[in-house]
């Protein structure tokens, strides 16, 4: 059996380790060798790279939909800290260095975030969605990943979307982060918008991209191990010329394995 940690058996004590994490995660930003993008422009740069979106109601969740009302305020708040941000070059992108800032108006209200591999409301919770749509993003540009934590399992059905199932990004304040560097002679930026019904994102850059590329997932399977369901899955980068479409590169990204923690055999039938 696995030893619990301090502040699983003496609950009280996570607010303290919050902030000693908090201190000590944003002075090792300011004492490391990276150059963080900080400048919000009014305008946006010329040429569209990639558009994602992802749906903001989960009509497959299982939880009170106030909780993905409030889910939906927090997304906008931390939207603010990023949008119309330029990643210029030797530049990196952190998630957290922008959104530390989010509640500097309003407040997070409580939203469903997953805490020891279980589902519980708390206040900022519901922000891995914009971490889940950025990676997306990021991955259809030559931006390189530093820092990019998956997450331990899948607690909930997702609702359906262009994304594929594995590719996703969690983050924790104080301990885990969204980061990706700009190693390109280019500048990037990201565009956020909303609607009744989805959270847009959107890359540009001040130079037209001669290579496009596509994220697929293969190779999935599902398998149970130890009375437990794992689903397996490969997702691939490949970049196309513009002009001749021709193929130029093929990367595999993730090779992952996610705990499915709902049930999904009467989709997929009997699993192995």
């Amino acid at each position: 059996m696995q030893k619990k940690r301090v502040t699983e058996r003496f609950p009280f004590l996570l607010p303290i380790r919050k902030f000693q994490r908090k201190i000590f995660f944003y002075a090792q930003m300011k004492t490391d060798s990276n150059k963080y993008a900080r400048k919000i422009s009014k305008d946006l740069l010329e040429h569209k790279v990639f558009l994602g979106k992802s749906k903001l109601i989960n009509s497959e969740s299982g939880y009170d939909i106030k909780y993905q009302i409030n889910k939906i305020h927090n997304l906008k708040l931390v939207a603010n800290t990023m949008n119309k941000v330029i990643i210029e070059p030797n530049e990196t992108f952190s998630f957290w260095m922008l959104a530390k800032d989010a509640e500097s108006g309003e407040k997070y209200k409580k939203a469903l975030v997953m805490v020891n591999n279980q589902i519980v409301p708390l206040e900022g919770g519901g922000l891995c969605q914009m971490s889940n749509l950025l990676f997306w993003l990021f991955i259809h540009t030559p931006l390189t990943i530093v820092e990019r934590h998956p997450h331990s399992a899948e607690t909930m059905p997702l609702p359906k979307g262009d994304i594929p199932e594995g590719v996703d990004a969690t983050i924790a304040e104080g301990w885990l982060d969204l980061k990706v560097k700009n190693e390109t002679q280019e500048s990037f930026q990201l565009f956020i918008e909303f609607d009744d019904e989805f959270m847009y994102g959107t890359i540009l850059s001040n130079s037209f991209q001669e290579v496009i590329y596509t994220v697929k997932s293969e190779n999935v399977k599902y398998t149970r191990e130890n009375e437990k369901i794992y689903r397996y899955n490969q997702i691939y980068k490949e970049g196309y010329s513009f002009f001749k479409k021709n193929l130029v590169s093929r990367e595999l990204i993730l090779d992952n394995k996610y705990e499915i923690k709902y049930d999904i055999e009467s989709e997929i039938g009997v699993i192995k």
